[in-house]
């Protein structure tokens, strides 16, 4: 399950957005340059193949590991997209193009967010969308809606199979959850009980209202980590802590866990990005990222355990935090603001932020192992936690 919003400020338009997957998904932050194609190519997406064009743009992407699609990017167009699951009257049926397909050929062909829009319109049309999103449950299939956004303005793009309609964002804020939100488009299309079970309505709720009041980067990375009514993971038996932005594996039912963040800023100045490339923001830095300025975040991760990796080295972080977030997580959140106040204000190059955050959180996860603390987690997310990390073969710091 995912979030994702803009902010209208006098200046221009913020973008935000977490991507809630599967607890042991690991997400992998990539870039590629821009290229030219010999004619008649034809490209390999997830499920399906098409015609590659002349010519792509260079990206930046946050996708899972596994799937050649991605769960959000900009380009160096200043076009950036965030997609969201939403289970339709139409989901199902072909294997063709997954939404986070459409969501990356739109980045990688487009200049504008008008023209992501009609890449992903025409190649909906032309190749339909479906097939298994998610690799530990290949079952589970799903349609897309997207945020798409540029300096001059947002839109949202909803789906139900090769069915769509469009929105401007007027502003001042506009968010998607998984569930239909255009009301004509919904009427038709909406199955109202799917979006209940992963309470779409509460989270969308959160993150409009926040957005309606965001003016800069950091109210959207506060929108991002927030918890809803309490200032730690809330946890549901149905769901776990999918009743507020920043999600957090443990439903019996959903088991759903953000597995990564962004943000950009794309007011006068810009555009600038700023990702966590790593699970759960509120025990993360958002780190600045260029399109033109790869950094090194070691081996490709998946779904097992590789502290050899930034993604999997984070979880170390998090799963330790996890367990007694209410006393643990403020051991290193002010030093982790004042670090990012910091690099919103003057923005290092991407290497040195990111081996900067990496120095940091080993230092936090010393803090956090020398507290101690008991796991004070419900019995049925405790439960939960033991097959996730099992999954993955976890292996937490000496102490945990």
């Amino acid at each position: 399950m995912c979030d994702s919003f803009v902010a209208v400020t006098g200046d221009g338009l913020l973008f935000a957005k977490n991507s809630d997957r599967d607890p042991n998904e690991s997400q992998l932050l990539e870039w590629h340059p821009a290229a030219d194609h010999p004619a008649g190519a034809s490209l390999s997406c997830t499920w399906a193949d098409v015609p590659q064009v002349a010519h792509t743009h260079a990206v930046v992407l946050s996708r899972p590991w596994w799937m050649w699609g991605a769960e959000m990017g900009a380009n160096e167009h200043g076009v950036v997209i965030g997609n969201e699951a939403v289970v339709t009257r139409g989901t199902g049926g072909e294997t063709a193009l997954l939404g986070m397909d459409l969501l990356r050929l739109a980045l990688e062909r487009a200049r504008t967010a008008h023209g992501a829009v009609s890449v992903m319109v025409d190649l909906l049309e032309r190749h339909g969308q479906g097939g298994p999103c998610s690799h530990t449950r290949p079952g589970f299939t799903y349609d897309s809606s997207f945020m798409v956004a540029d300096p001059t303005g947002g839109m949202v793009v909803e789906t139900a199979g090769r069915h769509w309609a469009t929105e401007e964002v007027r502003g001042p804020g506009r968010s998607i959850s998984n569930g239909l939100t255009i009301p004509s488009f919904a009427r038709v299309h909406a199955t109202r009980r799917r979006s209940w079970t992963v309470a779409a309505t509460t989270r969308r709720r959160i993150t409009e209202s926040m957005a309606c009041r965001a003016r800069a980067p950091d109210d959207m990375m506060r929108a991002l980590r927030d918890h809803g009514s309490t200032p730690v993971p809330r946890w549901s038996r149905v769901h776990g802590g999918l009743e507020a932005p920043c999600v957090h594996a443990g439903g019996i039912l959903v088991s759903s866990q953000t597995t990564a963040a962004w943000v950009s800023d794309l007011r006068s100045g810009g555009p600038r990005h700023w990702v966590t490339a790593t699970g759960a923001p509120c025990t993360s830095l958002f780190k600045p990222v260029a399109v033109d300025q790869p950094v090194d975040l070691g081996p490709a991760p998946t779904s097992l355990f590789d502290d050899r990796g930034l993604w999997w080295r984070h979880e170390r972080l998090h799963r330790a935090v996890l367990r007694d977030s209410r006393t643990l997580l403020p051991l290193y959140a002010g030093q982790r603001d004042r670090v990012e106040a910091d690099w919103l204000a003057a923005p290092p190059r991407s290497t040195v932020a990111f081996a900067e955050a990496d120095r940091l959180e080993r230092e936090w996860r010393s803090v956090v192992g020398a507290a101690g603390s008991d796991d004070r987690r419900p019995w049925w997310v405790r439960r939960a936690w033991r097959s996730i990390d099992r999954d993955a073969a976890f292996v937490g710091d000496p102490g945990r």
